[in-house]
């Protein structure tokens, strides 16, 4: 297979399930067509100027094939971003990260113990060492909007799930912008690492003959061991946060870190020759 047919193939397996989510949500092609002309000319801006030189609205144009009138316009606009989604997202996460991990909220069996609101080892000082300048209430209101958390008789803040997980679709969907973007993100170094060493992690494990009876136990074992797994890397990882440990000492400011995804789909003979 040629590396036009190859890409061409993989770019149509790619928008297939995202194209499912802008159909279920109303959006029609225009809008999608708009969207992606943005994202090709802030890639050109971004990531394809010459060494050393700035980069140009006709080499843009060039880039992208693009008019240069279409370029200047499509720079101008404001950018579109979920930042207020993706803030809640990590700070929740970062709390019932911490909750799970640091031994002044944990009870001495090592389970999240039922914290107070206020007080020395509450839900306050939680927040506080774990969300950055996000108030206490603020966050208790989002964390039991989701579920992730509940009151108990003795109105303490009790945690009910060892994740978090945004309700509203619009939130859950910024999330699935950056997660997919990492996956793609991570796929790209791939393909570019000349040696073996330099390639990130990335594997998956399939079969495609299952019987149904089988895929609650596949449920049940791919949450409890992934969880399990994301559980002592988050440990690691805030060991040596600077936003979480201020001692941590180094240089450069880098993202990092490991996804677990699982899946299922009924057979579907068509869309399994075209990924052959």
């Amino acid at each position: 297979m040629q590396l036009s047919q190859a890409l061409a193939s993989t770019v149509i397996r790619v928008l297939r399930p995202l194209v499912r989510i802008l159909l279920r949500n109303g959006v029609p092609y225009g809008a999608f067509a708009e969207l992606a002309k943005r994202v090709y000319v802030d890639v050109a801006r971004r990531d394809f100027a010459l060494p050393g030189r700035k980069q140009t609205q006709t080499r843009i144009s060039v880039l992208t094939g693009l008019t240069r009138k279409e370029v200047h316009r499509l720079l101008a606009l404001p950018p579109v971003e979920a930042t207020e989604a993706l803030e809640r997202y990590h700070r929740g996460a970062r709390v019932i990260g911490g909750w799970l991990r640091d031994p002044r909220f944990r009870a001495p069996d090592g389970s999240p113990r039922p914290l107070p609101v206020e007080g020395e080892g509450g839900f306050a000082e939680l927040v506080r060492a774990y969300s950055g300048d996000m108030t206490p209430r603020a966050l208790l209101d989002e964390l039991e909007r989701v579920g992730a958390v509940a009151r108990d008789a003795e109105g303490r803040v009790v945690l009910r799930t060892r994740g978090y997980v945004p309700a509203a679709e619009a939130d859950r969907l910024a999330i699935l912008g950056v997660d997919v973007a990492d996956l793609i993100e991570t796929i790209d170094h791939n393909l570019q690492a000349r040696e073996p060493e330099a390639r990130r992690f990335q594997r998956k494990v399939m079969y495609d003959n299952l019987p149904a009876e089988a895929l609650p136990e596949l449920r049940r074992l791919a949450r409890e061991r992934g969880q399990a797994l994301l559980e002592e890397l988050n440990a690691w990882l805030a060991e040596r946060d600077r936003d979480v440990n201020p001692a941590v000492t180094g240089t450069g400011r880098k993202r990092a870190g490991v996804g677990v995804y699982y899946f299922e789909a009924d057979y579907d003979e068509e869309a399994e020759d075209e990924r052959r």
